[in-house]
């Protein structure tokens, strides 16, 4: 494995931010935005997918009733 010196790793590094594409402010708030909503969505299947088996459950073993 080739060394490398620390002044070429800092050359290199910026020659590789270089090429980046960084998003605009609008792209990184829909984005921003989107990521939320879809978190929120899965929170709220997850919990009424949870309190339908819980019930379920209630129901089979004849708890709670």
């Amino acid at each position: 494995m080739a060394k490398t010196s620390p002044a070429q790793f800092v050359r290199e590094v910026r020659q590789e931010i270089s090429k980046v594409t960084w998003p605009t402010r609008k792209e990184l708030t829909v984005t921003t935005i989107s990521v939320l909503v879809m978190s929120a969505l899965a929170a709220l299947f997850f919990f009424l997918a949870d309190q339908l088996i819980a019930w379920s459950i209630r129901i089979i073993l004849g708890l709670g009733g």
